[in-house]
């Protein structure tokens, strides 16, 4: 099977897009109404909406094998010509409804170059976009190889699927390396670890920044992918964000990740006005580790005023409370985590309620990360490099194919965007659209 595809015709065309006159849909319902009378089925192999397809795709070649040689089919101009039709052949194109077997016309000197259907074309259009959606929404090429055999009775092989979903690392790139506005309020950056083939199965770090607009419009910055064996790494994250600047993002307000040591010197050097904020909710997760499951409740409930204070002072205050209470003699390495994070955890006291809800956590990154996991799961390993980024690529242009999710996060951040834009001084001006 090609690599190549074909746009529906425009008959076809203008039916997917709704335009119908009184006519067509008179001519539809007759259709069905017989179909349905006659026992025939609307989809599957050899219903309606095959025949359909058969009849719409053969018309569009009929024409242009008219409009190629001055003459229609049967007329009596043809008659020793100098090219004329040749009989037809049979191709088996796949569509969404399934394969349909067409009639292709041929004419005596080999000329005929149709656009209906080119030569060494063997899907429309809507296949391949049918397949980029289903391995985007986390499906392996067996699992859409399955599908389609299921669904369409059609065989395509895995080759076959990944070729199609290769059709868009073209756009991968343009994508990856497009511009960015000027400013950011907060940008939360995460890694994810990936199984890549490179010898050895091993794990590799794939880097993630999700920005916010000035707009409160959510924004994947873009994917990179570590060297093995390094982890996630603030060497490396430099080298992330120096890209980021260089797209044309020159000032960013805060920055929230999981706690990484080193990261906030790599940022002061790409931004030195930027905060770090350590997440609160990875802060506590990590204490959880070194107690009993049975005190995590007591743990809880005796940190929570340390991150909720309305101050820094009062925050430390606290903490000393905690770290002389039964539960902090009982778990010194609570207390020293807390101690070594503490100077990336105070940030975000010094700033309005609003704020703090929205920095707090990396819960807005961790929600993507778990569609990119579950894509990543889906597969177990992946051969290359660029074939774990374009899974995830494809992940990304996924989300929210309504815009429903997009809306609802905007209206959330409404007030914490006014809150930063007089926090930080009017910054935020520079990036409005």
């Amino acid at each position: 099977m090609s690599d190549m595809m074909v746009e529906v015709p425009a008959a076809e065309a203008s039916v997917a897009e709704g335009v119908l006159d009184a006519g067509d849909e008179q001519l539809v319902r007759a259709l069905a109404g017989r179909a349905s009378a006659g026992g025939l089925s609307l989809a599957g192999e050899g219903g309606l909406l095959q025949q359909l397809t058969k009849l719409v795709l053969e018309a569009g070649l009929e024409a242009e094998m008219s409009s190629h040689l001055g003459y229609d089919k049967h007329a009596v101009e043809g008659r020793n010509g100098e090219n004329s039709r040749n009989g037809t052949r049979t191709k088996t194109m796949l569509t969404e409804v399934g394969a349909v077997d067409i009639e292709v016309p041929r004419d005596r000197d080999a000329s005929f170059a149709p656009t209906t259907v080119p030569k060494r074309v063997r899907r429309l259009r809507g296949v391949d976009e049918m397949v980029i959606s289903l391995v985007a929404r986390g499906m392996s090429t067996g699992d859409v190889q399955a599908h389609l055999a299921e669904v369409y009775g059609t065989n395509v092989s895995r080759q076959q699927i990944s070729d199609i979903t290769d059709a868009v690392v073209e756009r991968m790139g343009e994508w990856q390396n497009r511009p960015l506005d000027a400013v950011y309020p907060v940008i939360f950056i995460d890694a994810i670890n990936v199984k890549i083939r490179d010898g050895q199965v091993a794990n590799r770090p794939i880097y993630v920044a999700l920005a916010v607009s000035c707009d409160g419009e959510r924004d994947v910055l873009g994917l990179w992918a570590g060297e093995h064996g390094d982890g996630e790494g603030a060497k490396y994250w430099l080298k992330v964000l120096t890209e980021i600047h260089n797209r044309g993002v020159n000032d960013v307000c805060m920055i929230v990740c999981d706690g990484l040591k080193q990261l906030p010197a790599a940022v002061a050097q790409v931004w030195p006005q930027t905060i770090v904020q350590a997440c609160i909710v990875h802060l506590l997760r990590a204490s959880f580790r070194y107690a009993s499951k049975a005190d995590w409740a007591a743990i809880a409930k005796a940190l929570k005023p340390i991150y909720t204070a309305a101050s820094e002072a009062d925050a430390l205050e606290r903490f000393v409370e905690f770290a002389d209470s039964a539960l902090g003699r009982k778990y010194p390495a609570i207390v020293r985590l807390w101690e070594n994070a503490w100077a990336e955890f105070v940030p975000f006291l010094a700033f309005d309620r609003e704020i703090r809800t929205v920095i707090c956590t990396t819960n807005a990154i961790e929600s993507l990360n778990s569609r990119y996991r579950r894509a990543v799961n889906a597969r177990g390993h992946f051969p290359t490099e660029q074939a774990a980024l374009k899974c995830l690529y494809l992940t990304t242009m996924s989300l929210d194919p309504t815009g429903r999710g997009r809306a609802r996060w905007t209206n959330r951040w409404k007030a914490a965007l006014n809150a930063f834009d007089i926090t930080f001084d009017g910054r935020l001006s520079a990036g409005r659209k």
